[in-house]
């Protein structure tokens, strides 16, 4: 077998020196079992002369050259981006530079590696050695000019590996290191190429590792934080087990090419290789959990940051609204973050410029019935004409909690409720930033219901949330600012049309008769059962023209649709088949309480508010009447009042004749009531944005006991399948 060229070249002298190596790093691995001493030693080399390198772009051809020569283990380490990002770093004027600036010291650390392999050097005094050549360099620069050294020699051996058989000079170059010869019996060898590999891999996650803590922003993270703190007293550590990792792999690569195959891989080889890549391995998962407790605080530090220039921002006057919807929905121009509802394809954010902007915030729960009514709403306001088409956009806003994985199920929900939305949406979930969802949930509010937040043209809040204008006016709220919401409040009145709106054209033909309206609700099924009895016998006593009408409750749809079925089989009265319909009516009543919450005005001795709450309250508390004659509204009692007063018909039918059917019974009816008075209540769930401080009684106006309360009511429980 013809020799290489390089020193040591009798076989014996380096099986003799091979054997050497093993032994004597054996037993340093052993004897050296005091890390602090070892390295105070290592840490005793260290005088950094203040020069930074970027070691990036060398350590990203070091992988590249490693990756290529280990292909023969894993081809899917090499990709094409990784190769094109490689060839754009590599032809920078400042990274020539910099190579030419370090190639001197690369090739001195190769030739340091290979003469104490050779030589039969303790692997511990070894990579002593290079740290004292490389005393004046970073922790990161000198584990990269070491991983350097290494690549140039390996990515050589396994080059002449790959070519020798097509290329005349590769050839010659490789039987002088013996490599036809290593080749023809790399079966048996492949548990040593497997070990090195393994090893390699190891290495270069830790030098990915240690330079990734160099690059931490010094602006938002110090050595104060215990975290950072913690990894860089571990850093000489890591990088020292690295470098001797090096020499190790250095090692069995020059015995191959100095006693060629016959030097198999003994189990002592095996243990060392094995034992550095396990020490490496640990010292890997020790410094990644720092890391990762590094860039949360570092994130959370950004957070802090990008939320308080969002709170800046809303206090400044812009020209457009370009800079706010670029803050709260995607600030990058690289890609298109909407989706257009009509058309289903991508857009920019320029779409909405210089338009009132109806930002709809909801999670993933959002129910069928809000989206079915808000559709309609939209669609309505959108056959207006160009005048409202043109002036307002709605933009649906997805809030999906980070801490919960996002699984196929919640896919399927979110693509599902976008593509059924006609209006604007955010592509995805994950544009929305972490800021941007605390800003939503502490400055407007956001608790999981949905709400609807109004920009105008310039991207300043007009409205907090919309929503509750929405349902309770429809599109007639435009331009939906909170001074058009005082406004249309001024224009409103205690009749009936406010409580079903265009919910129901039955009822407003009956208004339109003049005709006495019973609208009741609850869930007692016998109570529904004698009262409409009671009332139907009192009206033809009274010769009254008498319609009735169910509307349910604002929960516990089971029981609503077992009282619906009592009512249409033994043809009880009216009644809204449409739970939608029946949703939509107590979903605007909680909206005029929630209305004039947000506009502060809760408590403001307003008759009409006085009677809306009390309809609420007598919903939680089991059921309810309201009289009407016609449009006006002339009683709204609890349904144990409502049905005493009928049952009592013959103790006030004498002032029937007198003051008319309406006030004889509001009269009676206000007498039962001072005697019995239920008590009042208002449930506000933990998910709506605003609840008050303090509320009053809507009957004796006195401040109400605040309590917490927990319910389920079972038909309405969301899967939690859909959030898994």
């Amino acid at each position: 077998m013809a020799s290489s060229g390089l020193p040591s070249r009798h076989p014996a002298q380096g099986f003799n020196a091979s054997q050497q190596l093993i032994k004597s790093d054996r037993g340093s691995m052993l004897t050296m079992s005091d890390d602090n001493v070892m390295m105070k030693q290592i840490v005793g080399t260290h005088a950094p002369d203040g020069r930074e390198v970027d070691v990036k772009p060398l350590l990203h051809l070091v992988e590249d050259i490693l990756k290529r020569a280990t292909q023969q283990i894993d081809t899917s380490l090499t990709t094409s981006q990784a190769h094109a990002e490689l060839e754009d770093k590599t032809h920078q004027v400042n990274f020539v530079s910099m190579l030419d600036a370090l190639s001197y010291t690369i090739d001195r650390i190769s030739c340091e590696i290979a003469y104490k392999a050779l030589s039969g050097t303790d692997a511990h005094a070894t990579t002593v050695s290079l740290f004292n050549m490389l005393t004046s360099y970073s922790w990161d620069a000198k584990l990269v000019l070491t991983l350097a050294a290494f690549a140039l020699n390996y990515g050589e051996f396994w080059l002449l590996a790959q070519i020798y058989s097509s290329n005349d000079l590769a050839k010659s170059m490789a039987i002088l290191r013996q490599l036809p010869s290593i080749m023809e019996h790399s079966g048996p060898l492949k548990p040593r190429f497997d070990a090195i590999n393994n090893l390699i891999k190891v290495m270069m996650d830790v030098a990915r590792c240690v330079v990734e803590f160099k690059d931490l922003p010094p602006a938002y993270i110090s050595n104060e934080v215990p975290a950072l703190s913690t990894a860089m007293a571990h850093i000489p550590t890591a990088v020292y087990w690295t470098m001797r990792s090096v020499v190790a792999c250095a090692a069995q690569i020059t015995s191959l090419t100095t006693l060629g195959h016959e030097f198999s891989i003994s189990t002592t080889v095996a243990w060392e290789l094995s034992t550095l890549a396990h020490k490496l391995s640990n010292i890997l998962d020790h410094l990644r959990k720092q890391l990762d407790t590094c860039y949360q605080y570092i994130d959370e530090k950004r957070n802090v940051e990008s939320f308080q220039m969002l709170k800046d921002l809303f206090e400044m006057i812009h020209i457009d609204n370009m800079k706010v919807l670029k803050a709260l929905i995607y600030a990058k121009d690289d890609i298109q973050p909407l989706i257009d509802g009509s058309s289903k394809k991508r857009v920019h954010l320029d779409v909405l410029r210089r338009k009132n902007v109806l930002l709809l915030i909801s999670g993933l729960d959002m129910s069928t019935d809000e989206l079915s009514i808000l559709e309609q709403i939209y669609n309505e306001s959108r056959h207006h004409g160009p005048r409202l088409d043109s002036q307002y956009e709605v933009v649906w806003v997805p809030i999906v909690d980070r801490s919960v994985q996002w699984s196929d199920p919640m896919k399927g929900k979110f693509e599902s409720m976008q593509s059924s939305m006609p209006w604007f949406t955010v592509y995805h979930p994950s544009l929305i930033e972490k800021a941007v969802m605390r800003f939503i949930k502490e400055v407007w509010h956001f608790r999981n219901k949905p709400i609807l937040v109004v920009l105008d043209p310039q991207g300043k809040v007009v409205c907090p949330n919309a929503l509750h204008m929405m349902w309770i006016w429809g599109s007639n709220a435009f331009p939906f600012t909170s001074l058009r919401e005082e406004s249309l409040w001024k224009d409103e009145t205690w009749r009936l049309e406010l409580l079903v709106d265009g919910i129901d054209p039955a009822i407003l033909n009956w208004i339109k008769e003049g005709k006495y309206i019973f609208m009741y609700g609850g869930e007692d099924d016998e109570w529904v059962r004698k009262f409409t009895n009671t009332a139907r016998a009192v009206a033809q006593a009274a010769r009254i023209p008498l319609e009735m009408v169910y509307v349910g409750k604002s929960s516990k749809r089971e029981k609503i649709r077992r009282v619906i079925a009592t009512i249409t089989v033994e043809k009880l009265s009216y009644v809204w088949q449409d739970l939608t319909m029946i949703w939509f009516f107590w979903t605007r009543l909680e909206s005029m309480l929630y209305s004039k919450i947000q506009l502060g005005k809760l408590d403001d001795h307003d008759p009409m508010m006085q009677e809306i709450k009390k309809l609420l309250s007598y919903d939680r508390e089991g059921g309810w009447a309201v009289l009407s004659n016609g449009s006006n509204v002339v009683v709204n009692g609890h349904k144990t009042t409502a049905l005493q007063t009928l049952l009592e018909y013959d103790l006030w039918k004498e002032q029937v004749p007198v003051k008319g059917f309406d006030l004889a019974y509001r009269d009676h009816q206000g007498r039962i009531h001072d005697i019995s008075r239920p008590c009042c209540r208002f449930d506000f769930p933990m998910t709506t944005g605003r609840i008050p401080e303090t509320m009053k009684c809507p009957e004796c106006n006195s401040t109400m006991e605040k309590f917490s309360t927990f319910l389920c009511c079972h038909d309405e429980v969301i899967p939690d399948a859909l959030f898994k």
